[in-house]
């Protein structure tokens, strides 16, 4: 995952990666903005997705026409409204139709409802997260933060799959043994700051096995983390800072502020998915570059092929 410094050439890796793999089936629940269609034409152009589009055939039709989409031959399955194309597209998983899931212009909580729906839906042993794959142009290699978008105050169990979800994704991505820092405000263990807590207690199940594949060590504070001179500074010695590969976060608000600041600060490219379910969940949003919501596809299509592998080889 290692690449040039200065934030060029991160994602083009995850997609040249790509480059050998056979495209892969995705149901896209409800394109019916331009730029989420747009954003999957191009995807399949790419040979990263076989898409499959979900919503109200009209109206994928209409909007492809105002706005120079060619769709070709992409099927459409007809849906006649959001609701029913979240449902459908998750049908389409279950059925063994599609191996990726993808957003389209439908809002997040109608696409994730479906997929936790008890009988019809995509649930696992795992709890759902959220990671931002980040292309930050001062770090030396991609950075995943998590969870910023769905649990917003994880408990320690919640943390350990958040933690393990993130650690599977890095590992498809081909890194053996990924780094991860636990954030917190500090990098001492305090009764006062749960976040310490949860940290120390990861760390431990980390060494007990409850946690698996992964360099684990916390708390650390965001410096800590990123700087092993500001580490090495304050007598911290680890073997993930200054090398993190993810941030675990204390819960969804810090993560979100850290993640956006890293964007509108730092100029750093921010691609989506959600795991702990059956099949990566790709998410995206109409504010996205075309450069994120393509590398979301690419690391969904690395994880796809990699459980399929997986499954395979069982």
């Amino acid at each position: 995952m290692t690449s040039a410094i200065h934030g060029t050439g991160k994602y083009e890796q995850l997609l040249e990666r790509c480059r050998t793999l056979q495209p892969v089936s995705t149901a896209v629940a409800h394109p019916c903005e331009a730029s989420a269609l747009a954003a999957v034409v191009d995807a399949a152009k790419l040979g990263l997705i076989a898409p499959i589009l979900v919503g109200p055939t009209a109206k994928i039709e209409e909007v492809a026409k105002t706005n120079g989409i060619v769709l070709g031959s992409i099927p459409i399955v007809d849906a006649p409204h959001s609701h029913a194309s979240a449902a459908r597209a998750v049908e389409l998983v279950r059925q063994g139709k599609a191996e990726l899931l993808m957003k389209g212009s439908l809002h997040t909580d109608e696409l994730l409802g479906a997929v936790v729906a008890r009988e019809t839906g995509l649930r696992t042993g795992r709890r759902l997260s959220h990671v931002f794959i980040m292309d930050v142009p001062t770090y030396h290699k991609v950075l995943i933060v998590t969870d910023a978008a769905i649990n917003i105050a994880p408990t320690l169990e919640d943390k350990v799959d958040i933690c393990q979800n993130a650690i599977d994704l890095v590992i498809s991505l081909g890194l053996a043994r990924p780094k991860v820092a636990i954030l917190a405000a500090v990098e001492t263990v305090t009764s006062k700051m749960p976040a310490t807590l949860d940290a120390a207690a990861l760390c431990k199940m980390a060494e007990r096995g409850q946690i698996t594949g992964a360099l684990i060590d916390g708390p650390l504070a965001f410096d800590n983390a990123i700087s092993a001179e500001a580490a090495r500074v304050k007598g911290i010695r680890s073997e993930v800072s200054g090398d993190p590969d993810i941030l675990l976060v204390p819960d969804l608000e810090s993560g979100n502020i850290l993640a956006k600041q890293l964007s509108f600060l730092a100029n750093a490219d921010s691609a989506g998915l959600v795991l702990g379910a059956r099949v990566p969940i790709i998410l995206t949003s109409r504010a996205d570059t075309v450069r994120s919501k393509i590398a979301s596809c690419a690391v969904a299509v690395l994880a796809a092929h990699a459980r399929l592998s997986m499954q395979a080889a069982i």
